[in-house]
């Protein structure tokens, strides 16, 4: 075994591959960007190498900073985690004439699977089936047009380099066959440098099936199957393990086929084997087809360590460092059920775009299991993928683990940028995959519902007012205290943005919240909030970003700041952004006149828009931001001209 590693990554990925090390008593490396100085990852690991800006293309991709990083902290192999040089076969190649270790394939087996059609021809001499296609070497438009009618629409078309979706387009009749193909080629080549495509049969209710294998390099073994069809443009939202509706049949049908597919390549470590499946008729052993193998750990990989108690990283390691499997096939077992949700920074209202903020507050629950790279305080980059965490759980049934999942995500806690974590907790209660009737356009069909916002309970509302005003705080042992002496009645205007109270305190325990003329009563007892004369189960977290309540759903109030009342402005006449947020519009152009008091922006943050507007008359010299942009809190987005000094 290593007695050092250095990891080649960052986020998630490197604090898990940090915790199997360190119960390994191995000692770890971190390589960090400029972005990532103050990361997690740097912080757990037990030195840190700077390797660059914050572009990945100036850090994470600089295949020979990372590898002079290990020669000098005398680390003897490189874990690449995915994404970045993960499937990179010149990196493996270069670490390997390092003298170091890759964690992971031979630039061999990275190199053969790295192009789909190249790919599916190696598979079929394996006996893997594949869907059928055309996988050949001719490009030209008119000769992929007679290959779509021969194989039958629906068709795909399918960039060769790809993966995410990137350069793949559905053609369901001969008419549009030339504009897929004309823009498939065009997203391929941005995205890959490669426009070649290949051309398949659409199967019209799809099944994303996998199956985990793993190596030595001359014989392998599968870890059971990942169903990861709940997808949204071909990116995994939430996956399980095992897929529901599973048989031995098939199990044993698709399981022997991945681990033809490993040992027909010489594969050694952990890879997934993705499958199509037809999801019409139920799972049948002659219903699925290879899509691609991924050359690498998989982001949902916790959900095969829950169902069969292996650590893959652990195996990752001691199969690097020399050793043979270190279970054979017979002594794998699958015990229960599991599920992952990926909880990122992104505005669903807005399409899922990715966001940014600094995480103000940031609270796991205890019942799941969380792989995340960040903490409460850390900035959601611009840079880099915008994942906050995995929640992962598992129960004995598919239902309780679900449940579990369910609950795990309403007890999570976040705030300071948008999430996706109600999308999330409604998918749990979507009623067809509670059965487990999934495939791939699940959540295109019914997005509507999933992503429409439930109005906030007033209840919460009136407690987040209760908490803008600094009094949501009191001490259990006080018995009730508010924590505030008052010496008569007392009554204030609360506003935040988006909404306005009247607050009302006639004693040290309780108080009453006056929201569009409905009054709501609040006291503190026994260490817990009465509402209205009821208990009521929610918790009030004050930050930097204002006030949130975490409750049936999570409801976040942001206090006027001095922007919204239009009065402030900061030397050189800049307008900054109060917060994280999207630019839902810009009003002014430079060289306009403004006056006082005239909008010149509407930022959007915690689900609520602001209006900035200008803090003096001048007129607009620069305008630094545009409508979709996601900005920093401080960020500029107006500048006015210098004032003119009076003669």
């Amino acid at each position: 075994m290593f007695d050092k590693i250095l990891i080649a990554n960052r986020g998630e990925i490197a604090c898990r591959i940090i915790d199997t090390a360190r119960r390994l008593g191995l000692r770890s490396v971190a390589v960090f960007s400029d972005a990532d100085r103050d990361a997690r990852h740097v912080a757990m690991a037990d030195e840190a190498v700077p390797i660059g800006g914050p572009a990945p293309k100036d850090s994470y991709l600089q295949g020979a900073r990372i590898i002079e990083a290990a020669l000098q902290t005398g680390a003897q192999a490189i874990h690449p985690g995915y994404g970045f040089l993960s499937e990179n076969p010149d990196f493996v190649d270069a670490v390997t004439a390092a003298g170091l270790v890759f964690i992971g394939p031979s630039s061999s087996a990275i190199r053969k699977m790295g192009l789909k059609d190249a790919a599916k021809a190696l598979m079929e001499a394996a006996g893997v089936p594949v869907v059928p296609g055309y996988h050949g070497k001719n490009q030209d438009g008119d000769h992929l047009a007679e290959q779509a009618e021969a194989i039958g629409y629906p068709v795909l078309i399918k960039a060769v380099a790809g993966g995410g979706g990137k350069g793949m387009r559905l053609v369901e009749e001969p008419q549009a066959f030339a504009a897929a193909l004309a823009s498939a080629r065009s997203e391929a080549e941005t995205a890959f440098a490669n426009p070649d495509v290949l051309i398949e049969k659409y199967i019209p209710k799809p099944r994303h099936i996998e199956m985990q294998v793993f190596g030595d390099g001359t014989s392998a073994v599968h870890l059971y199957e990942r169903d990861c069809s709940l997808q949204r443009r071909h990116q995994k939202v939430i996956e399980e393990a095992p897929a529901p509706g599973m048989t031995a049949e098939f199990r044993a049908a698709m399981g022997a086929a991945a681990v033809r597919a490993a040992e027909a390549i010489g594969y050694a470590g952990a890879g997934t084997i993705e499958f199509i499946v037809d999801g019409s008729n139920g799972l049948r052993p002659d219903g699925f087809w290879f899509m691609e193998m991924n050359t690498r750990l998989q982001v949902e990989h916790p959900v095969t360590e829950m169902i069969t108690g292996i650590d893959l990283v652990e195996w990752q390691l001691r199969v690097a460092s020399g050793e043979s499997l270190p279970a054979k096939q017979d002594q794998i077992r699958v015990r229960g059920h599991a599920f992952e949700a990926r909880l990122y920074a992104e505005d669903v209202p807005a399409g899922f775009l990715p966001a940014t903020g600094t995480l103000s507050h940031l609270a796991f629950p205890d019942t799941a299991r969380i792989e995340t790279g960040v903490r409460t305080g850390d900035v959601i980059s611009p840079w880099y993928d915008p994942m906050i965490a995995k929640v992962v759980t598992w129960g004995p049934t598919r239902g309780s683990a679900l449940k579990s999942l369910e609950t795990a995500l309403e007890d999570t806690e976040v705030a300071g940028s948008v999430t996706n974590l109600d999308f999330l907790i409604a998918l749990t209660r979507h009623a067809g995959f509670r059965q487990g009737e999934v495939d791939t356009g699940l959540i295109a069909r019914d997005l509507e519902a999933l992503t429409a916002e439930a109005p906030a309970d007033p209840r919460d509302l009136a407690l987040g007012v209760l908490g803008l005003a600094g009094l949501a705080w009191p001490d259990p042992a006080a018995s009730g205290d508010l924590g505030v002496a008052l010496w008569q009645p007392l009554a204030r205007r609360i506003d935040w943005q988006g909404g306005s109270a009247l607050l009302a305190l006639d004693s040290a325990i309780s108080a009453r919240v006056t929201i569009a003329e409905q009054h709501h009563d609040l006291a503190f007892r026994n260490g817990g909030w009465w509402i209205d004369g009821r208990p009521h189960k929610a918790r009030i977290v004050a930050h930097a970003a204002g006030v949130s309540v975490f409750g049936a759903r999570h409801l976040h109030l942001v206090p006027l700041d001095p922007l919204a009342r239009g009065g402030s402005e900061t030397g050189g006449g800049l307008t900054l952004s109060p917060m994280p947020g999207l630019v839902r519009a810009v009003f002014v152009t430079a060289g306009q006149t403004v006056a006082a008091g005239d909008p010149l922006a509407v930022l959007e943050a915690m689900k609520m828009e602001h209006t900035l507007t200008a803090a003096r008359d001048g007129i607009v010299a620069e305008v630094l931001a545009k409508a979709g942009d996601q900005v920093e809190a401080g960020a500029a987005l107006i500048r006015l001209e210098e004032e003119q000094a009076d003669a």
